[in-house]
């Protein structure tokens, strides 16, 4: 069973929609909207501050997502993709991002609609990454605009961790 805990008065709240694996950690203020899937490992701490996260998102395995006590709370779209080993820390994600694997994104950064942050970034604190880009590095940097095969990968990423959650919900 997953950890799923009231903190400070605050209980996770989501629907028979999501997906939550069987070693997940899911604490305090955190809302998930519909159809999320949250994978082996995966912790999403709101005790210090509130994280929110839109339908069709999915929270990869070994992912942290967490805020920073009364300054920085978390905000997540719809179509997020966070990769494996991902930090997503006091920051705001818009629809349809995708974080490469083990990359972090640091507090009050805004992630633009539709961008991709590479495996191995670091967005710093403060960081606006306009929508529509791919950036990658440390610090990240933008390398290019996104094509159209890079939007189709998002959604389709979004739309396959569904359709694994399902094998799981068969079991």
């Amino acid at each position: 069973m997953p950890v799923i805990r009231s903190v400070r008065g605050y209980t996770p709240k989501y629907d028979d929609s999501c997906w939550v694996a069987d070693n997940a950690v899911i604490v305090g203020d955190v809302e998930l909207g519909s159809d999320c899937t949250v994978w082996f490992s995966a912790v999403i701490r709101g005790d210090v501050n509130s994280i929110k996260i839109g339908t069709n998102t999915n929270i990869q395995d070994n992912a942290t997502i967490h805020g920073t006590y009364e300054q920085a709370s978390t905000t997540i779209g719809n179509n997020v993709s966070i990769g494996h080993n991902a930090i997503v820390h006091g920051c705001t994600l818009e629809d349809d991002v995708l974080i490469g694997m083990g990359a972090i994104v640091m507090d009050h950064a805004v992630v633009g609609k539709g961008t991709i942050v590479a495996a191995g970034a670091v967005v710093l604190e403060n960081a606006k990454l306009e929508p529509g880009a791919v950036y990658a590095g440390t610090p990240a940097k933008k390398i290019k605009k996104l094509e159209e095969k890079h939007k189709a990968l998002q959604q389709r990423i979004a739309s396959n961790y569904i359709k694994y959650a399902s094998w799981f919900r068969e079991e």
